[in-house]
């Protein structure tokens, strides 16, 4: 069956980095899109970056505006991993991050991101 497991989270200091990372299984993973959500404590689940499947032309991200220009996400279609890399740490970023799979509507148990001094 489908598995998503993320991992990387962790404490960090405002302006710091993290890359957190999620490894599939049980499907084709460069055949898919994927992506990164997250949710901050008493907030609804919201999404954070995609990253299509890899074509001749490359592949095509996506990113929430609170994200833009700090966070990369990207894939690694030999390891079946997409990694969403951090910058620039905001306390507003602090949340348990998702990966999903939306052609199978999968998620993996999150990984705590807590941005704090």
């Amino acid at each position: 069956q489908v598995q998503l497991v993320e991992s990387g989270g962790g404490l960090v200091q405002p302006g710091g980095s993290l890359r957190l990372s999620c490894t599939a299984s049980g499907f084709t993973f460069s055949n898919n899109a994927m992506n990164w959500y997250r949710q901050a404590p008493g907030q609804e689940r919201e999404w954070v970056a995609s990253i299509s499947i890899i074509t001749y032309t490359g592949s095509t991200k996506g990113y929430a505006d609170s994200v833009k220009g700090r966070f990369t996400i990207s894939r690694d279609n030999a390891k079946n991993t997409v990694y969403l890399q951090m910058n620039m740490l905001k306390f507003e970023d602090t949340a348990v991050y998702y990966c999903n799979v939306p052609r199978f509507n999968s998620w993996g148990q999150g990984t705590q991101v807590t941005v704090s001094v």
